[in-house]
């Protein structure tokens, strides 16, 4: 398996090509990611990352500019994902590139995301104009939750369980990890929604927190908080969502859940 630093342009000075490039397209495979995890061939949730891409822009047929947001699901179960950089850099390719129409380039996106991934995804492109909605994530806010003495590494030791029994969507803002190549931390909106016994809210604050100095992807962090939970406070049904802010003009939004499926339509949180 080829490791992030073997071709990867993450954490690397780059040039940025400017005409369509789809070898630029970087494979992380989910494998390794998940091992660490001590997960198996059978995964225990399902879900989807939702990717959204602000900086689309290419050139008609007649040569004139044109934009669009686009929004790629990468099934959970696909074998790998595509690096963030690698996928700016593919997008940027487009950008003195003529192309017939929007449902053209779609296309073209969509098949070479499904090659880098190896599985199906899905891309529909927002035009002008843009109407993405914003909204927060639904539940109530744990942040005001009282705590002491953050973990500087996740430790599912933090989630204990309260009293009696809950059906329930709780969210934070303030989570936070850190690139596993470069370092540089991403920040996200974190949804945790449940039915079982009471998850102590103070404990999954300090939970979340706890990934504050923590190296992972995005994807990974999200799967590593549903085994957590799943283990540590035996929810009957359990989702975890998180929608993390954009760097180089992409957000990554991983969604897993034992009992629902995604959400059909992507909406920013106010922070995004």
């Amino acid at each position: 398996m080829t490791t992030i630093s073997q071709g990867s342009p993450l954490g690397k000075a780059t040039v940025y090509p400017d005409r369509y490039d789809a070898s630029l397209l970087f494979a992380v495979h989910r494998s390794a990611q998940r091992a660490a995890l001590r997960l198996g061939a059978v995964m225990p949730f399902s879900g989807v990352d939702i990717l959204t891409a602000y900086e689309i822009n290419w050139l008609d047929a007649r040569g004139k500019p044109q934009i669009a947001v686009g929004e790629f699901r990468i099934g959970a179960d696909s074998p790998a994902i595509v690096e963030s950089k690698s996928l700016k850099l593919y997008l940027g390719s487009f950008a003195q590139e003529r192309v017939g129409t929007a449902a053209e380039l779609a296309r073209t996106i969509e098949a070479d995301l499904a090659r880098t991934c190896t599985a199906p995804v899905s891309v529909a492109l927002l035009l002008p104009p843009l109407a993405m909605r914003v909204a927060e994530l639904p539940g109530e806010s744990i942040d005001g939750a009282e705590f002491t003495n953050i973990a500087h590494k996740p430790d599912a030791g933090l989630l204990v369980r309260g009293t009696g029994f809950a059906d329930e969507s709780l969210h934070s803002a303030l989570f936070r990890s850190n690139c596993p190549v470069t370092g540089q931390p991403d920040y996200a909106d974190v949804m945790v929604r449940y039915r079982g016994p009471r998850i102590d809210r103070g404990g999954l604050l300090r939970y979340l927190l706890s990934y504050r100095e923590h190296a992972a992807f995005h994807e990974s962090c999200v799967e590593r908080m549903f085994i957590d939970l799943a283990l540590r406070c035996e929810p009957e049904q359990l989702t975890v969502y998180a929608r993390f802010l954009r760097r180089g003009g992409i957000d990554i939004n991983p969604f897993r859940s034992n009992f629902e499926p995604a959400p059909s339509r992507s909406e920013r949180t106010p922070r995004q």
